[in-house]
């Protein structure tokens, strides 16, 4: 879709458009004359019809295409009368006695001669008279939810609920393929005459009507064809075509593998005075009430969604002809709205594009939704509904009343009031004009969202159309759409974590005020090797006596290279003593890595161990080896050193990985690893604690096990990564040394509660994250043998170690993740839009932190840190930063944060958003998965797949079609990967994480349809795949052909469906259809039907059946210049 839409429309039509969409209804001109039918008891279905028809076989049992209308009558009510009226109405329009029915070339009405309708009445007079309203109104939303059978009828029922004297409810209730809106005030209307004419003992005094539903359904095959129908077309196409952007809008619940339509409603009352300022605002704009409010609702979307190429449907009347006027039938088509919201436009300019775009559309109004469906053939997916996800209806004209003679006016009921408890689409807004103002209300799916998403949404759109009205030139993304106090919430209340801890101290200072109270306690356990806090204090002071030495100073780097023993925390409280910042370099690491790192730091001094010293890279640095060379180092004063050092002077310096192929190094003040693990809200750790050091001295975490411990007077206890490698060692040693707190990541959080479970009981602190949390191990460890407190934990490495702590108190719901949390004590957390503006609760957003914690820059990376570390859009105090951690994440109500996804690993495929975490999570619940990795890779056409990496637990193994067929039936198609590559282990880094970088490139990572041409194999197969050439009329259909990507549609669909029901003589459903779309998937899944494979088996005349098959599809390409389409023959 271009930008700038450059839509050709002369003036005169322009006006003439203006005109029609002010009005009532949006009809045009009558275009052509339509004629009689010949046949008088059967007819096509319409293109409306025929679509509604096929998404009905795949919901036969929902009542999401009902139409209910209720009226509330007082007065004296004939019911023998209003029952006479009703049949007459029934005996003039032929739709409503008509029932639908497959044949083998597709669906057909069948109009039926006489259809009598029995009105239903539901006495509750014996009932108590305050239960009646009550009660009336929960059996009315019952009838309007009883689902119709369109093979069999009627499609149309009236019902009487009778709630006093001269009181009532009277409710219609319509299948949609029969109706619409405006058929029910046809219905009224006539319904009025009638009633007043017999009850005064006249005939009907309605003309009988020139035509029928079913001759606009035979016309419209016949006229719609040819230059006209490419007429339509060419515009449609250039709007639609291509890449058609999915929206995915932000829900409460996993989105269903198979779309459902459990529906409610939810209004919004907007005052008179915004109407007026809407209208006024239009007047000024030369554009409609419909047209500004279409306009705010894409702003609602994108403001919710960020994307700026958003499809909404919106009906249309569909009577552009004088004999349809009078009609009850259903002529309502839909409109596909394409909204461009690029560059961040002002509203004013938005409402620009809206009319241009809406003016274009409502001019090509006539092309049926339907058709345009099956020319687009837009990527197909049984999760969503195609083309558009929401729609957007303005109710302009009066709502059906009825004024029966002799009674007062009956009062429509709201949806709010009687729903057919079921919704299209995702979400539709409808709007509703009425005396007071107007009446906003959200259809939505009730699968997919809360009710109190829905309501702040609504909530949303009235500030949303304050803010356009105050000032329609803001920019999109500066439109307000939360109120003042939803903001100060967001960004004050659920930040006011300020506690006091010591800010004004450095670490070695907190140190030595542990060792003046716990001089003789326990500080550091390395196996045999421990170390008292006075003699780990007197150790360091002399190395931070020698290395002052060798001028030190703050600010200087001092690299360490060394294996996790005493001698490490020596060197490292020895460091910051001497003033220096301490920078871990892994032994571990490749060679070329550590030498970077030691360019990039200047350090001139590494303290490592002997054993180490032929890994250490070459280079001018002084290396001191703290095993061979502490007689000289000891000879140096206990006493502390004295330094410069402040809280703002550096730490240390950690690297992590770097776009660029360099690591990037993260410089960490004192100030942000005390906030850390003093005086916290978090943790409180007391001398009494056992805190175990699992993680090595390059990964982050170590700060927080290191000095949670050394300055709260705790025991820090040494784990050898051979252990930490080895669970139930891992598991032995907790034991052993009586560890009551520890960190994981969440990875071996993972391994260790799959193999040893039980192994936390007696921990008081376990504390995991670092990655995408599994539920279901987060469960196990709670049901299992539960530690004290388990805490799931997250930070970059930028806001020293943890940002965000979540509790989990009980065991959780394993279809939901495990929150990440608030923010820890003296930090803030802020979600965010692409333009820094904070987002309501459910939307995702970027996360910014901030706070105390906050690293000072990258070194030597001035751009990279003015990229990531932004000034504060809400700070208060001069200077003050955030940091963009590129995670998605959204509030809960609560004030928790749920954890998305990577921005990085976001992926778009064939116009979808995934978030690979998500297939991850649903993989893992397979019982014989234990790890799983999914990235999305080119092939070696170009062609982006999904690919998955699995590792299996012990002992078990499944194929590849049983992890797609389990995927199936959890996620939509799209996010299916189509390569799998089992390992027997995913390569780590050395933080403990896996090492996606370093996962296998699949081979023959191939699109399914570009494939090399595999032939059926089987008799089932064949005969499926002699079906699909018959319907498609090609040479040949291979196993892994998929039925869409040969251009299949709903229509063909129904055909194949049909036929394979004949031939095997049972039922197959639709929705089975639409999950094997391959010959090979639906020959495995009819070869595992009981019904089916018996039926095949015992056949004697397969071979018969497929060349009969053969025969007709021949036949049908020899008179294909001669013959009509299916359609147009029934």
């Amino acid at each position: 879709m271009t930008k700038k839409q450059n839509l050709e429309l002369s003036e005169k039509k322009r006006q003439l458009l203006e005109t029609l969409l002010k009005a009532e209804g949006l009809n045009s001109p009558s275009k052509s004359t339509i004629t009689k039918r010949k046949d008088s008891d059967r007819a096509p279905l319409s293109f409306a019809q025929e679509r509604l028809w096929f998404l009905h076989q795949l919901v036969p049992e929902s009542p999401v295409y009902n139409i209910p209308a209720g009226v509330r009558l007082h007065g004296q009510l004939n019911i023998e009368i209003l029952e006479k009226s009703l049949n007459e109405i029934v005996r003039r329009h032929e739709i409503l006695r008509t029932t639908f029915v497959r044949t083998e070339k597709g669906p057909v009405q069948i109009i039926n001669p006489k259809l009598t309708l029995k009105v239903s009445v539901i006495d509750l007079l014996k009932m108590n008279e305050a239960e009646r309203e009550a009660q009336a109104l929960k059996l009315a939303n019952i009838e309007a939810q009883k689902p119709f059978d369109l093979a069999k009828g009627p499609l149309l029922r009236a019902t009487i609920f009778h709630i006093h004297d001269e009181d009532y409810i009277f409710l219609i209730t319509m299948h949609h393929i029969i109706s619409e809106v405006w058929s029910l005030t046809i219905l009224f209307k006539e319904l009025e005459v009638l009633y007043e004419a017999y009850l005064k003992g006249q005939k009907s005094p309605l003309p009988e009507l020139s035509i029928q539903y079913a001759d606009f359904a035979s016309w419209q095959r016949q006229w719609f064809r040819g230059e006209v129908l490419e007429k339509e077309l060419e515009y449609w196409k250039e709007q639609l075509g291509g890449e058609v952007p999915i929206l995915q809008l932000p829900t409460d619940y996993p989105r269903p593998a198979v779309q459902t339509f459990n529906g409610a409603w939810q209004s919004h009352i907007l005052p008179k005075s915004l109407m007026n300022g809407l209208r006024n605002l239009s007047q000024k704009e030369n554009t409609t009430l419909f047209m500004t409010l279409l306009a705010a609702y894409a702003t609602l979307l994108y403001r919710y969604t960020g994307q700026e190429d958003i499809i909404i449907g919106s009906p249309v009347a569909g009577r552009n002809w004088a004999e349809t006027e009078d009609l009850i039938g259903f002529f309502v088509n839909t409109l596909a709205l394409r909204v461009d919201l690029s560059e961040d436009p002002g509203f004013r300019e938005l409402l620009g594009r809206v009319r241009e775009m809406a003016l274009a559309a409502y001019s090509h109004q006539d092309l049926p939704f339907e058709k345009l469906i099956e020319e687009l053939s837009p990527e197909r997916d049984i999760s969503y509904t195609p083309l558009f996800q929401v729609m957007f209806t303005l109710q302009n004209s009066p709502v059906p009343t009825l004024k029966l003679y002799g009674m007062s006016p009956g009062l429509p009921m709201s949806s709010a009031e009687i729903h057919n408890g079921a919704t299209k689409t995702d979400l539709a807004l409808i709007v509703e004009e009425t005396s007071e103002g107007l009446v906003a209300a959200f259809e939505y799916n009730t699968d997919l969202f809360e009710k109190a998403t829905i309501d702040r949404m609504l909530n949303h759109f009235h500030n949303l159309l304050e803010s356009i009205l105050a000032n329609p030139d803001q920019n999109l993304s500066s439109l307000k759409i939360m109120s003042p106090s939803e903001v100060k919430n967001i960004i004050q209340g659920w930040n006011e974590t300020r506690t006091d801890y010591p800010a004004e101290k450095c670490i070695h200072e907190l140190f030595r005020e542990q060792v003046n109270k716990h001089p003789d306690s326990i500080a550091i356990i390395y196996g045999d090797e421990k170390l008292t806090y006075r003699e780990l204090d007197q150790r360091a002071n002399r190395l931070g006596n020698y290395l002052q030495k060798m001028k030190i100073k703050p600010e200087d780097f001092v690299a360490i290279s060394m294996e996790p023993s005493v001698d490490m925390v020596v060197a490292i409280l020895g460091i910051l003593k001497a003033g220096g910042a301490y920078v871990p370099l892994d032994p571990t690491y490749p060679a070329e890595r550590n030498i970077y790192m030691l360019k990039d730091t200047g350090a001139s001094i590494i303290i490592s161990q002997q054993s180490l010293i032929e890994k250490l890279p070459v280079g001018r640095a002084k290396i001191i080896c703290l095993d061979t060379e502490w007689k000289q180092i000891e000879q140096e004063s206990t006493e502390n050193p004295v330094n410069q050092v402040t809280p703002n002077n550096l730490a240390y310096v950690m690297y992590t990985s770097g776009s660029t192929g360099h690591p990037k190094g993260i410089c960490v003040p004192h100030k942000a690893v005390v906030r850390l693990v003093c005086n916290t809200d978090y943790i409180n750790l007391k001398s009494s604690d056992r805190i175990a050091q699992a993680s090595n001295a390059s990964f982050d975490a170590v700060t927080f096990e290191i000095w949670g411990a050394l300055l709260n007077g705790a025991t820090l206890v040494g784990m050898g990564r051979d252990i930490v490698l080895s669970p139930r060692e891992f598991a032995s040693n907790l034991h052993k040394y009586k560890i009551t707190t520890l960190f994981l990541t969440t990875a071996l959080f993972n391994e260790m509660a799959k193999i040893v479970p039980d192994a936390f009981g007696s921990l008081h602190h376990l504390l995991f994250g670092g990655e995408a949390v599994d539920t279901q191990r987060v469960a196990q460890v709670k049901q299992e043998n539960p530690p004290e407190r388990l805490l799931h934990v997250y930070g970059p490495t930028e806001n020293t170690t943890f940002s965000t702590w979540y509790e989990v108190k009980e065991v959780p719901d394993c279809k939901r993740t495990v929150p990440i949390g608030r923010a820890i004590a003296n930090s803030e957390i802020y979600v965010l839009d692409q333009k820094l503006n904070p987002v309501p609760v459910g939307v995702v957003g970027e996360l910014y932190v901030g706070g105390d914690g906050l690293a000072r820059n990258y070194l030597n990376q001035p751009a990279l840190t003015a990229e990531k570390f932004l000034p504060h859009p809400f700070g208060k105090i001069p200077g003050s930063r955030l940091y963009r951690t590129g995670d998605l994440v959204r509030w809960r109500s609560d004030g928790n944060l749920e954890f998305i996804g990577r921005v990085d690993h976001q992926v778009k495929l064939r116009g979808f958003r995934i978030e690979l975490t998500e297939i991850e999570s649903v993989l893992r619940q397979h019982p014989a998965i234990s790890e799983n990795v999914v990235l999305l890779r080119e092939d070696q056409r170009g062609e982006k797949r999904l690919v998955a990496y699995i590792v299996f637990k012990k002992g078990e193994k499944c194929t590849i079609n049983v992890l797609r067929n389990f995927l199936k039936d959890k996620l939509p198609e799209y996010m299916i990967p189509s390569a799998y590559v089992f390992l027997e282990k995913f390569p780590l880094t050395p933080n403990g994480k896996v090492d996606r970088k370093s996962l296998p490139v699949p081979e023959g990572v191939r699109p399914a349809l570009k494939e090399a041409y595999i032939a059926p194999r089987t008799e089932l197969e064949r005969i499926i795949a002699e079906v699909w050439k018959e319907v498609f009329q090609v040479d040949r259909v291979g196993l892994n052909d998929n039925f869409f990507d040969l251009g299949g549609h709903s229509l063909l669909l129904t055909q194949v469906h049909s036929k394979l029901q004949y031939i095997f003589n049972t039922k197959i459903s639709m929705i089975d259809m639409f999950k094997y779309p391959t010959v090979s998937s639906l020959a495995d899944f009819l070869s595992n039907g009981e019904n089916v494979s018996t039926v095949f088996q015992q056949s004697q005349d397969r071979a018969n059946i497929r060349r009969e098959l053969m025969q007709r599809r021949k036949h049908v390409r020899k008179k294909a210049k001669e013959t009509q389409t299916n359609e147009d023959e029934v």
